[in-house]
């Protein structure tokens, strides 16, 4: 009998808990989703929102591209808590860095899906983690960038004229009520890297609470454009619900001088 598929609703997957390594000697608390029963089609690396706002790898976007992409499109779903970041998951070795010493967390993530032979690796970023993306994601085995509520705070013009060089598929979801960069302003940013595809996305916010479904089916349609969107609303299988209590979302990733 199908179930509908809730925000707490965990679909079947190989789930293992991941240590990545950095080159500066840190170890980031991760995990990685794998399909239940096949070969993943394709990788997104996530790279969550400002941890000092309560961004973190559980932030509900990620954490239910967790729950059912590996299930409904095959892909394979590694998170993360970059250095200081805790979730429920556990806490990363060092400190928030501000961007800076992120490069070697975002090294390390790339590192290990290359290591593990993991296909068609995908940098997925949002808000802050869309900056440790454009700034820090630019590897030789990445295919492309998925950028979720960019505030382009930390990029500047070398990062996306690196970008525009490569060639390499950029595609920014923007919502229409953004705190930080809303469509207009958006199209001229991101006018740097020409082939860059811009999302507007009509009543969403900067947190995409409501409109998880949308985001999923955009990150699907670049990484597995075979699988039929928009992705089911219900699964006819064994089905586990998370704690919505334990998995309460943090993120605000809004950005206050101190």
């Amino acid at each position: 009998m199908s179930e509908v598929i809730r925000g707490n609703s965990v679909l079947p997957a190989r789930r293992t808990p991941i240590t990545l390594e950095t080159a500066d000697g840190l170890k980031l608390v991760g995990e990685l989703a794998l399909p239940p029963d096949r070969d993943p089609v394709a990788t997104m690396i996530c790279l969550h929102p400002l941890p000092t706002h309560g961004g973190m790898m559980d932030s509900h976007v990620f954490r239910k591209a967790s729950y059912r992409l590996p299930a409904l499109a095959g892909i394979a779903v590694l998170r993360f808590n970059t250095r200081g970041t805790s979730s429920i998951q556990g806490t990363s070795e060092g400190a928030f860095d501000s961007a800076v010493g992120e490069r070697f967390d975002v090294a390390a993530a790339i590192e290990y899906a290359e290591f593990n032979d993991l296909p068609s690796i995908w940098l997925v970023g949002w808000s802050f983690g869309t900056d440790l993306t454009l700034m820090h994601g630019l590897d030789p085995v990445i295919q492309g960038a998925i950028l979720l509520s960019p505030p382009l705070r930390h990029t500047e013009p070398e990062h996306l004229a690196a970008w525009a060089g490569s060639g390499k598929p950029v595609i920014a979801l923007i919502p229409e009520h953004d705190d930080y960069l809303q469509p207009p302003a958006a199209r001229e940013r991101f006018a740097a890297i020409p082939h860059a595809e811009i999302v507007a996305v009509d009543g969403a916010k900067h947190l995409w609470v409501g409109d998880t479904e949308r985001v999923l089916d955009e990150i699907v349609a670049r990484l597995a454009p075979d699988v039929a969107l928009p992705l089911p609303k219900t699964w006819d299988g064994p089905m586990d619900r998370a704690d919505p209590s334990a998995y309460r979302d943090q993120t605000t990733a809004v950005f206050k001088d101190a």
